[in-house]
């Protein structure tokens, strides 16, 4: 009989930043959305401010920063800038389809962003496929990260305990939610958001190993 602890763990991978690199484009859209309407932000300051958390803590962030509600239609309008830039320049994280293709692993993604936006965005990259219907979203727990429910939420829909589950993120925020749902996380540092102080940050919110390349992610899980 083969023993569980023979079984691969389950991954589980953010997306933004970590399969598709969408943060330099996510944070540039909603940089220009928010100062064209008088609430000044430059895309570096979303980079630093946002990585990481869901669309509404976001808003409900700058709203309480600045005392005084966005617009009604501002979310509507940020997720069709934000298709049309996608559309046009969202790339995959170079080397992930490879890597998914040889890994062994059960897989899922639970990111922040909303389920309709984590999918087009795999399905615009090629990598969908890689996990549907495995796809969670913030949008289906009370607290998203850098609370655990969502990483908790995936294992349990995975039946997988979470101490069998490895996490890979590039946000403090998502590191800090992995490990408060007692799991192992990897830290990665190749999305062109990711500044050289990102891996210190990442390393002290807990996160085991870090690397840039996707194509160290292997050698990593073996180790």
């Amino acid at each position: 009989m083969t023993r569980d602890t023979a079984k691969p763990p389950l991954l589980i991978f953010d997306c933004d930043g970590v399969l598709v690199d969408s943060e330099p484009i996510a944070s540039r859209v909603l940089a220009e959305a928010l100062s064209e309407i008088g609430f000044p932000l430059g895309p570096q300051q979303a980079i630093e401010r946002y990585t990481g958390i869901s669309l509404a803590a976001v808003l409900a962030a700058v709203e309480a920063e600045w005392q005084r509600p966005l617009p009604a239609d501002f979310s509507a309008t940020l997720a069709e800038r934000d298709r049309a830039a996608f559309r046009a320049e969202l790339q995959a994280m170079p080397g992930v389809a490879r890597v998914l293709a040889g890994l062994p692993h059960a897989r899922c993604v639970a990111s922040s962003g909303s389920l309709d936006k984590i999918r087009h965005n795999l399905a615009l990259t090629g990598l969908l496929d890689f996990f549907a219907p495995h796809v969670f979203s913030a949008e289906m727990v009370t607290h998203g990260k850098p609370a655990p429910d969502l990483f908790l939420l995936a294992a349990a829909r995975m039946h997988s305990p979470p101490a069998r589950c490895i996490v890979i993120e590039d946000s403090v925020a998502g590191v800090s939610a992995a490990c408060a749902a007692g799991m192992r996380v990897l830290g990665f540092c190749g999305g062109g958001h990711a500044r050289p102080e990102l891996a210190d940050a990442l390393r002290a919110a807990g996160a085991r190993e870090i690397f840039t390349r996707m194509s160290d992610l292997p050698a990593l899980l073996a180790g």
